[in-house]
């Protein structure tokens, strides 16, 4: 009976060691996620996804009421305009002027002809360019005071169109996009909620791009580098297993103990390194799956 008993024992052993043998490391599916939140306050008018949609970087997700901010952008428009339809006619308004200082300037040319022919006084020569340069100081006068008013009126309308272009942004902001592509993990809010700045509207993860998070010995360590050929092996229970070429793509720099949902070849270790291994997911492959790795 005890020669029966030791191939038996024996058989066991070696298969037990043999599936230790089956992979280096263990660990679980992950995937890069991004939380998309509101970045303006109201209530939401549309939330056109559903959890397990798929979607597309700069597609739009939800939409804030914009009714607020629209007539914010109308006033506003209102205001920019009027304010340049009350800028001066610089011109228009100087030409009087001009036309007067042209006259005079005749009239002074005319009054010097005369005196050098003595037929008019000294004075009134002297009048007359007296009353020149008081109509050149009204125009220049006129045209600073114009001048002024024009870069006062230009600078008000040019600040108004800093404000628009703060309510154009917040316009942009109630139109909420998705910042990535890949598919809708989470939904947080619904159609007719109050959104607020900061407030979580859904969570989104790229499952196309999908890492094993797994974790080695500081011995194991020394077989691994970054960008590493490896094969995971992610299991699906009922004794189902793929396997998918890997590369590691990240190694942690510090150790860590050992989470209580890992298995390691050496039960002994306490410490670990979390090692990252990006797999090209088939669409098998889901957030939290157990796998393992086979260097």
């Amino acid at each position: 009976m005890k020669r029966i008993l030791f191939p038996i024992l024996l058989l066991a052993l070696l298969a037990s060691c043999k599936s230790k043998s089956g992979y280096d490391a263990t660990g679980v599916f992950e995937a890069t996620s991004v939380t998309v939140s509101s970045e303006s306050s109201g209530k939401l008018l549309s939330m056109d996804i559903s959890e397990g949609d798929s979607v597309m970087a700069g597609q739009q997700i939800a939409l804030v009421d914009t009714a607020l901010l629209a007539l914010q952008m109308k006033q506003l428009g209102s205001q920019q305009r009027s304010a340049r339809s009350s800028s001066p006619d610089v011109s228009a308004q100087a030409q009087s002027l001009r036309q007067q200082i042209a006259y005079q300037r005749q009239e002074v040319e005319r009054y010097g002809s005369l005196l050098k022919d003595h037929a008019v006084p000294q004075k009134t020569f002297d009048d007359a360019s007296a009353h020149l340069k008081v109509l050149q100081g009204q125009l220049d006068a006129l045209m600073s005071q114009l001048g002024n008013s024009k870069t006062s009126i230009a600078d008000n309308a040019s600040a108004i169109g800093y404000q628009m272009d703060n309510i154009a942004t917040q316009l942009e902001k109630c139109h909420i996009t998705s910042p990535i592509s890949g598919t809708v993990l989470v939904k947080y809010a619904e159609a007719g909620e109050f959104a607020t700045p900061g407030k979580p509207i859904c969570k989104i993860a790229d499952l196309g791009k999908i890492y094993l998070r797994s974790y080695f010995t500081a011995e194991q360590l020394a077989d691994v580098k970054i960008g590493q050929k490896v094969t995971v092996i992610a299991d699906f229970g009922g004794g189902r297993q793929y396997e998918y070429p890997g590369t590691v793509t990240w190694i942690a720099e510090e150790s860590e103990f050992t989470p209580k949902s890992i298995q390691t070849e050496d039960s002994r270790a306490y410490l670990v390194y979390a090692v990252k291994v990006a797999v090209k997911n088939d669409g098998r492959l889901k957030i939290g799956q157990f796998g393992e790795v086979r260097l």
